[in-house]
């Protein structure tokens, strides 16, 4: 085998054999296939697709590039949750305790926020002394003691992938479904849950624009799953508008525990109770009520336990921004859009994100909004405000939010967008 020769196959649209694939992973985990050459094969797959038997086949060589998680010593059934990332998506904080509750064991591995979208790691890690990085034996540890766990991914599962995603974010190749679709399943995969229930966001602030895209990632990666022996179901989710009313990491935490706590936004307890519906479906558990398990206090106390077991302080202070900006609106009326990607950008310009996975972020960076689509606002009202230790960035996250908004006379009709668009199973 040699890449160039698997770089032709795929760039004159041709079908990849299995010990192409198997080749050429193997070989790029190992340093043989150099990142330029992958870099081809990568934008060549971007243009030119893979029909499932090669995107299945792929997916099975990153996960054999590492190890496989075991979860069969556990008395409960695994399910699991993944989001493809949006503005505002603290979903998984309130969801992994939720479910625990209802009887089942969620082993969560998350990842970190880069670009305009969050992430978990960096939500949870600003809760002082919580930790992220956990032995396989103290994940299982965790999980079989509180029923949950949220944790990063070890080097060990699924390396093919990590090195991969690194190459895609810097060659323009994000975007290839095959590409997400294995990183995102190899890793699941990898992981050992016996369930898995997929969040894939449709809109302005995700990666999918359009819903028939969405609706064809979501179908590769069920498929993916089944194929695999997992058990596996999708959801399309609305990401035009940003999900509560928060985006940002202390900011998103301190909503998430309002959620736990039976209150917060009326949007984020929807999908997190349609989510926690659906894995327990996956699950087989039937008899669990989720909104009752929030309403009783039940997810609260599994949250306090999952946080204090990794190191966290659930009754500590969670830290602010030392600086504050407020964004009035200009006229009177209803509010009828409020783009997700400009306050996901406006976040990130703030310090809630990176541009690299190794810069650092602000914990209590980010965008807090006051009126959501649907609202009735009046000029010189507080539309939202800006967050950040460092107020010279706030001229740089005011411009994206520039028309990130539109304002329609007092009395126009408004017609929210439904937050599950679709299933795919």
């Amino acid at each position: 085998m040699d890449a160039i020769s698997v770089i032709r196959t795929k760039r004159d649209r041709g079908e990849l054999t299995p010990e192409q694939i198997d080749w050429v992973i193997d070989a790029y985990t190992r340093g043989e296939v150099a990142d330029e050459q992958m870099s081809a094969l990568a934008m060549a797959i971007l243009l030119n697709g893979m029909n499932r038997a090669e995107i299945a086949r792929w997916t099975a060589a990153m996960i054999a590039s590492g190890e496989r998680m075991d979860f069969s010593s556990l008395s409960r059934p695994t399910a699991d949750k993944h989001s493809t990332g949006g503005v505002g998506d603290k979903i998984t904080l309130p969801l992994a305790p939720l479910v625990a509750a209802c009887g089942a064991a969620v082993p969560q591995l998350s990842g970190r926020g880069l670009g305009h979208t969050g992430g978990t790691l960096d939500k949870l890690e600003s809760i002082p002394g919580w930790r992220a990085l956990l032995s396989n034996e103290e994940m299982l540890h965790v999980l079989d003691t509180t029923g949950a766990v949220i944790c990063a991914a070890g080097d060990g599962l699924a390396p093919a992938d990590k090195k991969l995603y690194a190459l895609r974010d810097v060659t323009g190749t994000v975007e290839a479904i095959p590409l997400i679709a294995s990183s995102i399943m190899s890793k699941k995969i990898a992981e050992g849950t016996g369930s898995l229930v997929l969040d894939v966001k449709v809109g302005s602030g995700a990666f999918m624009k359009n819903i028939e895209d969405a609706r064809e990632l979501a179908s590769t990666m069920v498929g993916l799953g089944t194929d695999h022996g997992v058990r596996t179901v999708a959801l399309l989710t609305d990401m035009s508008t940003p999900l509560g009313l928060t985006a940002g990491n202390a900011l998103e935490v301190r909503e998430s525990v309002e959620v736990l706590a039976g209150g917060g936004p009326a949007d984020v307890v929807e999908l997190t109770v349609a989510l926690a519906r659906e894995m327990l479906d996956a699950a087989g558990i039937k008899d669990a009520d989720p909104a009752k398990a929030l309403a009783d206090g039940s997810a609260m106390d599994v949250w306090r336990r999952m946080i204090a077991a990794q190191g966290g302080d659930p009754d500590a202070e969670l830290p602010v921004a030392r600086e504050r900006h407020v964004v009035t609106a200009a006229e009177s009326g209803v509010l009828t859009r409020l783009d997700a990607y400009g306050v996901g950008v406006a976040a990130w310009r703030l310090g809630a994100g990176r541009a690299r996975k190794e810069d650092p972020v602000q914990a209590g960076a980010g965008v807090e909004l006051h009126a959501k689509p649907g609202d009735t606002v009046t000029a010189g009202q507080p539309l939202m405000t800006l967050h950040t230790d460092t107020p010279e960035k706030f001229d740089y996250a005011l411009k994206s939010l520039e028309g990130a908004w539109d304002i329609a006379p007092t009395g126009t009709a408004f017609t929210p967008h439904p937050i599950v668009l679709d299933r795919i199973a």
